[in-house]
């Protein structure tokens, strides 16, 4: 399905750099080769998008496709020049915040609502419609190009696992250009309060803002972890590492940087 005649302009008011291609396998791919051979021409948000894309990419190097015209993917330029590298972790979990504030807002009115599930996937009334991936440019250890695959028109019969969901499967219509401006505007004012504050995600409110929209907390999870092991236990808090904190039944606590989690039912 073609772009919109206008194009994004609302997006094109936040972004300096927009651009739109018919089809590509990878728009982090893209973006991030991009960037490495011409840093000075892909700015602060710069923004890379289309709705054919054949071999995205997701956490753990998997991947999946989708028929065209079925999903937005987008990849945006971060430059974390100005938070210490510590703390630059947090930039995929603030990008999982500000997507999940931009499709809440599409909901407005609907009865649907859209949380956060630690680290950075979004889901609409439980199922997933959005996921994250954030990678370091080689050779610009300050560029970071954030990936997110939104299901705007999926069917039922296209989604990927009977845990996903989409605009479509839900009787809504996004507005791809309210979207992403959205998107970009929450991105960016939560990168700039954390490089104002150091780095100190709970001090600059990053943390606050994670927690208020995360539905894994409080939740009894399965966590499959990187070693092949799984752990069982509460998700009781977000520590200041950005680490899901992880309660067992015999009441001690787990901080999980990396690794699947499933929200038991």
């Amino acid at each position: 399905m073609p772009f919109p005649a206008e194009g994004f302009p609302l997006v094109a008011a936040i972004s300096p750099r927009v651009q739109a291609i018919e089809t590509t396998d990878s728009t982090n791919a893209d973006l991030v080769r991009h960037v490495a051979d011409a840093p000075d021409q892909w700015p602060h948000l710069s923004l890379l998008l289309t709705n054919d894309q054949r071999a995205g990419r997701g956490r753990l190097d998997r991947s999946w496709t989708a028929p065209a015209g079925t999903g937005l993917a987008v990849s945006v330029l971060v430059d974390a020049s100005a938070i210490p590298p510590a703390s630059r972790g947090w930039i995929p979990l603030i990008a999982g915040a500000a997507m999940t504030r931009a499709i809440e807002a599409q909901t407005h009115g609907t009865g649907h609502s859209a949380r956060l599930k630690w680290p950075n996937d979004v889901l609409m009334d439980g199922g997933k419609i959005c996921g994250i991936l954030a990678e370091v440019v080689p050779g610009h250890p300050d560029s970071i190009v954030v990936g997110a695959g939104v299901n705007t028109r999926m069917s039922a019969t296209d989604l990927p696992v009977d845990t996903a969901s989409s605009f479509l499967t839900l009787g809504l219509e996004a507005d791809e250009d309210r979207l992403l401006a959205d998107y970009l505007t929450a991105l960016d004012e939560q990168v700039q309060a954390l490089a104002a504050s150091g780095g100190d995600a709970a001090a600059s409110g990053v943390l606050g803002e994670i927690e208020s929209l995360c539905v894994t907390l409080g939740r009894d999870v399965v966590v499959s972890l990187p070693a092949s092991e799984a752990l069982i236990g509460r998700a009781q808090r977000i520590d200041v590492d950005g680490r899901l904190v992880v309660v067992d039944p015999l009441g001690v606590e787990h901080a999980v940087s990396a690794g699947d989690v499933e929200h038991v039912r």
